[in-house]
């Protein structure tokens, strides 16, 4: 699926399926294209590596180190740390040219459907969802509307503006024949106004302005959601990550997987190590013992909050389809690496702790393993669950941030974020946000917090310069965003546009376990990949990056 061109449809055959053999004309093989432009989204999000990993390995909440002793986390250390460039980060690939193939499918379509209709205006959504997440990732891209060009012909590059106003147009005008049926895995009204919501909320960064008239307009396309009265609230909040979420109340727009025909949710393995999947009664794909949540992270969950518990797996870990749950050999490691506690030995016991990112790294039990997508057992695990892309939830936090933004109805704010909380709290006052408490510093304890040393559970080079997190601007409501989303592509996002008193945003201006705080902003956005470039001299590559 690595086409050269971000518009060249030449280059695979699919079966049958070729320049040679497709005949537009023919509904069945639109269908079959209309197909592949849906199928581009599993790609984009879960190819490894993909949009998951790009929108979540640099930020603050999980990392993937190198292993020691297994090493193959070198692989994101560079996402972590703020190093990247074109020719060192795979990942650059995958969702441009994920996105860029999706558009290229709905292109192909859209020129020879007639206009009008759902199937039309559901192509045009897939091209407008898929220049938005580019938007977001590189800004300045190529902008194509057709499949019907001349030979040799290569893609002109477009501002950032002029993406930003195709994909609010093109959902704008679309939204009506969408429709409000709720058919899992296809768009509706709501999906074009979550996108819509979240191109407004995100305006002031991609155009470098101070606009409070784009948190009104997000702020109305989040009311027509909310008001519609389609969606509510899943009554657990694991409910938003079974491995099927075809039945969720809660979820607006899903990127469906299915473990037979279309897997892909490669999180089961990139996470436990591989006797933990023991824990979960999963006998498929050995894990490879990777990502891990950030320690400073994990410091700021309230005990009685439970998404702690539904999110992460930590401590001595127990053998799922063991009655009196046995627990689980360690598989060749040592014993468990805390920094005080010594007990576990024998056992696999994940330790909060961690050492470094590369310097030496991490041991193999080092850090809690994030589990909040469902591991279903048996071979399965987590290769067909279901992306809940938006939901509800998502909706209200953006409402509450709006209304925050723009000074006003602020106790409607808290009370949508209490609201959210209440089903991952017993207590209903532990539950409880104030504005106070949305509008205070974040209590993350930002700051370098890592350990350079060579030797085996030894903490003796301890480095920590802690900076805190009392200056960010709706800190306590950034402390929420992440306790609800993480790992759903939200935090890249989030950690861009909140901002620190000194006008820095906290994706730049703050450190945190190996990551070291810069006064760069071109870490914004990523660099376009090397392949694009060498394959069109038409392109300029993004500010500070070289080719």
């Amino acid at each position: 699926m690595m086409f050269s061109s971000c518009t060249d449809l030449s280059e695979t055959v699919y079966g049958q399926l070729a320049d040679s053999t497709i005949d537009m004309n023919d509904p069945d093989d639109v269908g079959d294209f209309m197909g592949k432009a849906y199928a581009q989204l599993r790609a984009m999000y879960w190819g490894w590596p993909g949009y998951y990993d790009l929108q979540d390995e640099c930020c603050d909440l999980y990392v993937t180190p190198n292993r020691i002793g297994i090493g193959w986390g070198n692989f994101y250390i560079l996402l972590h740390k703020h190093l990247w460039n074109n020719a060192t980060l795979n990942h650059l690939n995958i969702v441009w040219n994920g996105c860029y193939i999706g558009i290229g499918y709905a292109n192909k379509c859209l020129d020879v459907m007639p206009e009008g209709g759902y199937n039309y205006a559901s192509m045009r959504f897939i091209r407008a969802f898929n220049y938005y997440i580019l938007l977001d990732t590189w800004r300045n891209i190529p902008l194509e509307t057709t499949q019907e060009l001349e030979p040799g012909y290569l893609p002109k590059q477009a501002s950032g503006e002029d993406i930003f106003d195709f994909c609010v147009q093109e959902l704008l005008a679309i939204k009506n024949d969408l429709g409000t049926n709720k058919i899992h895995g296809y768009p509706n009204r709501y999906a074009a106004c979550m996108t819509l919501a979240k191109l407004y909320l995100n305006a002031n960064v991609y155009s470098n302005t101070n606009d409070n008239s784009w948190y009104e307009k997000a702020l109305a396309e989040v009311n027509e959601v909310i008001n519609s009265g389609s969606y509510r609230l899943a009554t657990h909040y694991l409910d938003n990550h079974k491995s099927d979420l075809n039945n969720s109340s809660e979820v607006i727009f899903a990127i469906p997987y299915d473990n037979v025909n279309a897997r892909g949710n490669y999180n089961v393995n990139k996470a436990l190590a591989a006797a933990g999947r023991a824990a979960f009664g999963y006998t498929g794909d050995t894990p490879y013992n990777g990502s891990a949540a950030v320690p400073q992270f994990i410091d700021t969950y309230d005990p009685d909050d439970k998404r702690l518990d539904y999110t992460w797996t930590y401590g001595i870990q127990r053998n799922a389809t063991v009655v009196n749950g046995v627990t689980i050999p360690n598989s060749g490691d040592p014993i468990a690496m805390t920094q005080d506690d010594w007990s576990g030995t024998g056992f696999l016991n994940y330790s909060k702790e961690l050492h470094s990112v590369d310097e030496p790294g991490c041991y193999q039990q080092e850090g809690y393993r994030i589990i909040k997508s469902e591991i279903v057992p048996g071979q399965a695990g987590t290769y067909g669950n279901d992306v809940p892309f938006f939901r509800l939830s998502d909706a209200m936090f953006i409402k509450a941030e709006c209304l925050l933004r723009l000074g006003r109805d602020e106790q409607t704010a808290a009370d949508l974020i209490t609201e959210v909380r209440m089903r991952s709290f017993d207590d209903p006052e532990k539950a409880k946000r104030t504005v106070a408490d949305l509008k205070s510093g974040s209590i993350y304890k930002y700051g370098v917090r890592e350990c350079i040393s060579t030797g085996y559970n030894v903490w003796d080079n301890w480095i920590e310069i802690p900076e805190g997190g009392a200056d960010i601007e709706l800190g306590g409501l950034l402390d929420d965003l992440a306790w609800e989303f993480i790992g759903e592509h939200h935090r890249r996002q989030d950690l861009i546009r909140f901002k620190m008193g000194d006008g820095r945003n906290v994706f730049n201006g703050k450190s945190w376990f190996s990551k070291r705080a810069t006064n760069e902003t071109h870490w914004n956005i990523y660099p376009i990949p090397r392949n694009a470039m060498n394959s069109n001299i038409s392109l300029v590559q993004n500010p500070g990056y070289q080719d």
